[in-house]
């Protein structure tokens, strides 16, 4: 298992703008499609790490704990599909089928929208106000697999209820650790 940590794009960075093709429905959508109307929840994930298998049905609650609250949420995959293959679009649409994804699971194929975001490792929470602004990134909570601290979603959740609320968010936000992403290679 590899630990990487968030690079931890600077609060306040606008939302980038994309536009992929969703594993669930094979629609193609924008950021602006699925944000939501007080907060959007963008997820880097894939189908093979540990680290995202660790915190997915926490994830998952959250999600649907809070869409109804005006969060958009959606999850985006950037692995390279030539040397992991296991995180393929066809077994995207497996795993989300499998661990009842309800939201779009996107495809970065070129990899340009994790790059955007600055993205290091699955999994990777970045959460962005009503005017698309970064209020929150980093950790779902301190649990990780194998250090038997319990799953609560603690911090991706008081950060919702801060933006959502509009209460005040305390700045120190810790970093996710996760597999890195699985970069193409570049050719120069």
């Amino acid at each position: 298992m590899s630990n990487t940590p968030s690079n931890m794009l600077p609060l306040g960075t606008s939302a980038p703008d994309f536009r992929l093709k969703d594993t669930n429905s094979n629609y193609n959508y924008s950021y602006s499609d699925l944000k939501g109307s007080k907060a959007t929840l963008v997820m880097f994930i894939c189908n093979h790490c540990p680290f995202v298998h660790h915190v997915l049905d926490e994830a998952l609650k959250i999600a649907n704990d809070y869409r109804v609250q005006g969060l958009g949420v959606m999850a985006i995959s950037s692995n390279d599909i030539e040397k992991y293959p296991q995180d393929s679009p066809e077994l995207m649409t497996e795993f989300a089928f499998k661990n009842k994804i309800n939201f779009p699971y996107l495809y970065d194929e070129s990899q340009e929208v994790a790059r955007a975001f600055d993205a290091a490792c699955t999994p990777d929470f970045y959460l962005f106000d009503a005017q698309d602004k970064l209020f929150y990134r980093g950790q779902l909570d301190d649990s990780r697999p194998g250090n038997n601290i319990p799953l609560s979603g603690n911090d991706l959740r008081n950060a919702i209820d801060a933006v959502i609320y509009n209460r005040t968010m305390a700045t120190q936000q810790k970093p996710s650790l996760g597999c890195n992403i699985k970069w193409k290679t570049q050719l120069i």
